[in-house]
């Protein structure tokens, strides 16, 4: 999403800021030192999994590591490391080996100006633009990205499934989202230029949490962003406006790794992961995480045992 590569270091900066009491984030002299477990024996041969600093990453990592170890590979995990920003640079030092990243985000961070914005097409310009030394395997089809979202009634009285159903209508509509959404391209600028669309008003909330939620759920939007992975959409049976003209930056959920570190059942496991990940079991299993409070390590052990992959 274009506003998702923006939020990403914002995001996981401010969950470590809030969260530094409890998780260690960027604690300590060494900020790979948080969250670290070993599986296996010996380090030689070890691949270490790093991950950000938001739940979802912490899962996805952790799926990653259950899928290596089911399969014989040593692995460690040095999780909650902080933002792209500090990640990267493990990853390019080889303080870490493999990480769960997202496409869209990852092409904008060593992309000024990226030109795809659909799934396949952001997928290979990012592996134009990788660094030597770190390799891409396959993409999911799971995405965490801004999605423009209804109630079930809306949908039904406006008979909406995309943005383009939009059209005609949504000058009597309410759209809420962060302060950004305003002024970006992702947001009501893009929604004019691309999809020719005004509003009846614009209400600032926040970038996709849950006073959009709450706004949708109260009536005080009729329209609002929520990240696509966002348990809130199952939980309140909200509707997702399709995206044909992708306005929104494709971020799919892809694994990044040494390329070094490479061999035929490394690339076979995680390949098997992520053509087992779509958005709504992402969500499914990120609810787990984020509202029942299981431990992200279990959800992701019974989640890979459930998938032939534990």
């Amino acid at each position: 999403m274009s506003s998702h590569p923006g939020r990403r270091p914002l995001l996981v900066s401010m969950i470590c800021a809030a969260a530094l009491a409890l998780s260690g984030c960027g604690g300590g002299s060494d900020p790979l030192a948080t969250g670290t477990a070993s599986y296996g024996s010996g380090a030689g041969d070890t691949i270490t999994v790093g991950s950000a600093n938001f739940p979802e990453s912490v899962l996805l990592a952790q799926m990653y590591a259950g899928a290596l170890q089911a399969k014989g590979v040593k692995v460690s995990t040095k999780l909650n490391i902080g933002s792209r920003e500090t990640y990267i640079p493990a990853l390019q030092d080889g303080s870490i080996d493999l990480l769960p990243e997202y496409n869209g985000a990852l092409l904008s961070y060593f992309a000024k100006n990226p030109k795809a914005r659909d799934s396949q097409g952001v997928y290979d310009e990012l592996k134009a633009v990788l660094p030597k030394g770190l390799s891409l395997l396959e993409q999911s089809s799971a995405q965490d990205k801004d999605t423009l979202t209804v109630t079930k009634a809306t949908a039904a009285k406006y008979s909406l499934r995309s943005i383009t159903d939009l059209a005609g209508k949504s000058q009597n509509l309410t759209i809420g989202a962060g302060p950004e959404f305003k002024t970006r391209r992702a947001g009501l600028v893009g929604l004019k230029e691309v999809y020719g669309l005004t509003f009846k008003q614009f209400v600032p909330l926040n970038s996709g949490g849950p006073l959009n939620v709450a706004a949708l759920k109260n009536g005080n939007v009729d329209i609002t962003d929520v990240f696509s992975t966002d348990s809130a959409i199952q939980t309140n049976g909200f509707v997702v406006l399709q995206d044909p003209k992708n306005l929104f930056l494709a971020q799919n959920v892809v694994p990044v790794i040494r390329t070094s570190k490479l061999t035929p059942t490394v690339t076979a496991t995680l390949n098997a992961v992520s053509a087992k990940l779509t958005t709504p079991v992402l969500s499914a299993e990120l609810k787990k995480v984020q509202v029942d409070k299981q431990d992200p390590a279990a959800v992701a052990k019974a989640w890979l045992n459930a998938n032939g992959l534990g």
